[in-house]
């Protein structure tokens, strides 16, 4: 691992590393911020997942996670939210190719190569932070749009991991919604019942446990009917008994002042769950 930034940030320290990637073949970038416990003691590790054209950079810099991480004692990890490289497939247009990994597995090409952002956050990342930095075996993990659908889905597919789990705005029926459609399509074929395994709202069904989601939502978010629907993350919750608080906040927008707003709530939700 190679460091490109380092700033001192509420007794802490914001850092942004660089490694080669197994899982997707590629030099990929990854944010932690290192409370000032963590020079210490270990502590536990809550992870971001970003949206659609984002990087580490968008959550770090304008989210003031930061303040609410030094509180609570909790390292944050934000990695990049898609494979990069001059190698790398990609796209004309925002929601598909580098900036739009979905936070899966591609199935085809010229997908399949580099695009296997579920195993990167799930399994290769994780190794990576717990071998160099004061870690415990407490996570938790949340994102925004298409990062809040990465979040639900990896909690979901994962039981016993992850001891909470929160979203802001996220896409929850992706294999319903014009972004997500174009996503699968693309990255794993027209076979609609494979798109099951990524779609929130179709894993709640068939959960093994009944951790409990944190939804905030904008009501003036433009996107509120076309893309995220969240009313159908509540029918399928309420059919399956699943705990969800799903918070609809007037005014509010798909931006990071809307995140902004509200991330000192979420990361003492997962401080509640991680250090309880």
């Amino acid at each position: 691992m190679q460091r490109s930034e380092a700033h001192a940030s509420h007794g802490g320290r914001q850092e942004v590393w660089q490694h080669d990637s197994s899982a997707l073949g590629c030099s990929m970038r990854y944010a932690v911020y290192l409370p000032p416990q963590a020079q210490h003691q270990a502590c536990p590790v809550l992870y971001w997942l970003s949206g659609l054209t984002c990087s580490e950079q968008n959550f770090i810099t304008k989210a003031g996670a930061q303040r609410y991480a030094a509180e609570h004692g909790l390292i944050l990890v934000v990695p990049d939210t898609s494979p990069r490289g001059a190698d790398v497939a990609d796209a004309d247009g925002y929601d598909l190719g580098q900036g739009a990994g979905f936070y899966l597995n591609a199935t085809r090409e010229p997908w399949a190569k580099h695009y296997r952002m579920y195993d990167y956050v799930v399994e290769e990342l994780p190794a990576l932070v717990d071998a160099h930095f004061p870690t415990t075996s407490a996570r938790g993990i949340s994102g925004h749009s298409m990062g809040g659908h990465g979040a639900l889905t990896i909690a979901l597919k994962n039981p016993g991991r992850y001891r909470s789990v929160s979203a802001f705005s996220p896409i929850v029926a992706p294999s319903q919604v014009p972004w997500g459609e174009k996503a699968f399509a693309a990255y794993l074929g027209e076979d609609r019942e494979a798109w099951r395994e990524w779609d929130a709202t179709e894993l709640i069904a068939q959960a093994r446990e009944r951790l409990p989601l944190l939804i905030d939502q904008g009501e003036a978010d433009e996107f509120l009917s076309t893309q995220l629907k969240p009313e159908r993350l509540r029918a399928a919750c309420e059919k399956a008994g699943h705990p969800l608080q799903l918070r609809l906040r007037p005014g509010y927008d798909h931006s990071y002042y809307f995140i902004a707003s509200f991330i000192g709530e979420h990361i003492a939700h997962h401080a509640a769950a991680l250090r309880g």
